[in-house]
Order: C-alpha cells, then structure tokens, then sequence
C-alpha cells in the first residue's frame, strides 16, 4: 500500500509563512486606522493655526489702522506728521500680514491636489503686493522726513526695515527667476528652494524686529508728557496702551507663522501625481 505524504498543511515552512501572512494583515488593519487618525489630527492642528494666523494678521491691520487714525490724526499725502501714519500703516499690512500669509500659501492642504503652477502665480502676487505696500511705507516716511528737515536712517529700526525690504525685493526678484521663468532649470531650483524657505523665515524675524523697534520709537517720540498735554509713556496712557498691544498682536502673528513654516508635516508632499506636477518649463516635475 502506498504511504500518503504529509498535507501541505502539516508543512512548517507553509505554517510559518501563513501565520506571518497574518501578522502583518492584523498589523496592517490597526496602523491603517492610526495613520488616518494621526493626519486628521495634523490636518485640524494645522487649520486652527492657519485661522489664528488670519485672525491675529487682521487684528494686526485694524489695531494699526485704529491707533494712526484715531491717535494720531488720520493720513494725508503733504509731507505732513499725517503723511507719516501711512508708514506704519502699510509696514505692518505689507511686510507682515500680507507677506506672513503670503509665506503659508504653501501648507494649506487644499492646495496639495491641484497645479502647483497657480499657487506659485498667486504667491508671487501676494508677495509683490506686501512688497510694493512696504515700498509706498517707506516713501511716506522719506517724503515726511525730507519735508520736516529731519534726518533718515539713523536708528536701529530704520536700519533693520530698510536691510529687510532690500533683501526681500532680492528674494522676490531670485524666486521669480528661479521658478517661474521657463528657462530656469530644474537643477537651479532645487538648488534655490532650501535657500528660499530658510530666507522667508528670516525676514518674518526681521519683520517682527523692524515693526516692534518701530511702534516704541514712534510711543518714546509723541508720549513725552511735555507736548500737547500727552501723559509720558512712564505712565501708561491709553495709546501707549494700544501701541504696546499691537506690538504683542505683532509677535504673536510671526510666532504663529514661523510655528507653521518650521512644521515638517505641513510641508507640501514632494511627490506629485503627473497631472497636478508643473514645471516652468512645461515638463513633469517632482519638487
């Protein structure tokens, strides 16, 4: 009679391979849930900064708006101390707000499933706008200065807002050549980018430095108790209150910006399907 050989299930080696085969199903099925559970998590994280971001960011613009306004007597175009209020008005609108806002574009997870080439167009656009309004900031300063017989660029602040407009023009200027004109190459922008992200967060700590440094020489010049019937700084008035405040509204605004832009998860996945990659140089790109 002729002996029957063991069943393939009597085999170890298939004993071994089906429970491993198991293990890993049964590993799969409970870290598939926790990694769905974990970017949820970093998803409403992310959305709750991004909201106190625009939050603080519009808190910024009125607290500023309000204190030249109400404070210092409004705004006009005639070399006049009104001519000034422009100046802080659109430093902290431009080089702030708008350029803090401008710098998360990138994170927002709505914007990773679609062509990068829009988003790019509309980064640069709201960077050249806070651009163009620190520009027109520091014309107004400039015309009230030259016309009131008073020097320019003697303080710290003034040297650190001019150092930071200077740079960010040059930085806008590089980002643009390097990726968005057709005949940068790929070798160029890979090069560029680290550069890139690193600078912009610079010049939101140089922002955050120019505007504070800005709002207490502004409240040590008008709050000196001996003009106008003001009460000296010393004493904490009402618009050194208000001053004081925005500069806390300031920092808060660039903590919360550099909070989003020094977060790993919230970067842009590098690896993009082919129909939402873009190139300037209309290939298929993965950055």
């Amino acid at each position: 009679m002729q002996q029957v050989g063991p069943s393939s299930t009597d085999d170890p080696s298939f004993s071994d391979f089906f429970l491993l085969h198991h293990l890993n199903a049964t590993h799969r099925a409970n870290v598939l849930p926790c990694a769905g559970l974990f970017r949820m998590r970093s998803t409403l994280y992310f959305y709750t900064c991004h909201l106190l971001c625009m939050g603080l960011g519009l808190a910024c613009v009125v607290c500023v708006f309000w204190w030249n306004s109400q404070w210092r007597g409004g705004f006009a175009w005639d070399g006049s101390a009104l001519q000034f209020n422009w100046h802080p008005v659109l430093m902290v609108t431009g080089m702030m707000v708008l350029y803090g806002n401008g710098a998360v574009l990138y994170r927002v997870p709505l914007t990773w499933g679609y062509n990068k080439l829009p988003w790019k167009l509309l980064h640069a656009a709201v960077m050249l706008l806070a651009l163009l309004l620190s520009v027109i900031g520091l014309c107004a300063v400039f015309g009230n200065h030259n016309a009131s017989n008073i020097p320019n660029l003697y303080s710290l602040h003034s040297w650190i807002g001019m150092i930071t407009v200077v740079l960010f023009a040059m930085q806008w200027a590089t980002g643009v050549a390097g990726f968005l004109l057709p005949c940068s190459p790929g070798s160029i922008r890979k090069l560029l980018k680290p550069q890139h992200v690193w600078l912009g967060g610079s010049f939101m700590s140089l922002g955050i430095a120019s505007c504070i440094s800005g709002i207490n020489e502004k409240l040590f010049f008008v709050l000196k108790g001996n003009t106008n019937g003001s009460q000296p700084y010393s004493q904490h008035p009402p618009e050194a209150l208000l001053g004081n405040s925005l500069g806390v509204l300031i920092v808060a605004f660039g903590m919360v910006v550099l909070k989003i832009l020094s977060n790993q998860e919230w970067q842009r996945p590098e690896n993009q399907p082919a129909d939402v990659a873009y190139s300037p140089v209309l290939q298929e790109e993965n950055q």
